[in-house]
């Protein structure tokens, strides 16, 4: 009854079947393995956000690479911002996606070393070539907390680090060529201030960082198992169907020719 699973058609719909099936599973891995390190990366990033705040030069110094682990770590630094090394980061979004500038300004620490502090947030000018108004942080010695980022690459960003642009204007935010131009000992990374909140609420201090929804990944695994599960079975499925129908059809033509000629 089952012979026509040796025809053409039913010998390349099974060999489909076999190979879709350790496909969807691996696909299903793949899917948790995202969801295992997506989850991971919002735990470090919860983690950090909730760890107390220490002297920034516990975690980082001159020529530092700031890791995924201290990432987002609330540092604090003692001493006083250099407006006139201040610049402004190009093409750069508030919370409600409308574009603007980081407002990037160098903090001499007590000991002359310089950590860079992103301000935060100002709206773009009518002009794209002149630097636009800042807003001036606050006079003399203070305290500053932030959270600690890494330096900003091409590679990491997806951002272009254009050359020729307007004066004190820069796509990203890297340690290493703002110590060249400052012509200074530059802390690795930089913090993204968090205190003292700005007077008036310029510049915008920037968010929390949201987390990764790993839960989605975790969907489409179990979907892709699920798929996997659903082939045998359909093929089982169309396999009796067609036997069914083969077998009435061979029971039709028998109880046709078993019929007595009429005269």
């Amino acid at each position: 009854m089952y012979r026509f699973l040796l025809s053409r058609q039913w010998v390349i719909l099974t060999l489909v079947a076999l190979l879709l099936i350790p496909t969807m599973i691996r696909l299903g891995i793949w899917q948790m393995h995202r969801y295992e390190l997506r989850t991971a990366r919002n735990q470090l990033v919860s983690d950090a956000l909730a760890a107390r705040p220490v002297p920034v030069e516990k975690l980082t110094s001159p020529g530092h690479t700031v890791t995924t682990h201290d990432r987002y770590r609330s540092v604090t630094a003692k001493g006083h911002f250099d407006t006139a090394d201040e610049v402004v980061v190009r093409r750069r979004t508030n919370a409600d996606d409308e574009v603007g500038y980081h407002i990037l300004t160098p903090f001499v620490l007590d000991d002359g070393k310089v950590l860079l502090v992103n301000r935060g947030w100002i709206p773009g000018g009518p002009s794209q070539t002149a630097f636009p108004e800042v807003p001036a942080p606050p006079k003399g010695e203070i305290t500053v907390t932030g959270r600690l980022m890494p330096d900003e690459t091409t590679a990491a960003s997806g951002i272009k680090d254009l050359k020729g642009l307007p004066d004190r204007q820069i796509m990203l935010i890297n340690s290493e060529q703002e110590a060249r131009r400052l012509g200074a000992t530059v802390l690795g990374g930089y913090v993204v201030q968090t205190a003292p909140e700005p007077k008036g609420g310029t510049p915008e201090l920037l968010g929390e960082p949201g987390s990764e929804d790993a839960a989605l990944n975790y969907a489409y695994a179990v979907q892709w198992w699920l798929f996997a599960a659903a082939v045998p079975v359909g093929w089982f499925v169309l396999a009796r169907r067609e036997a069914r129908e083969r077998a009435g059809a061979a029971a039709e033509e028998e109880s046709a020719e078993a019929e007595p000629a009429t005269v």
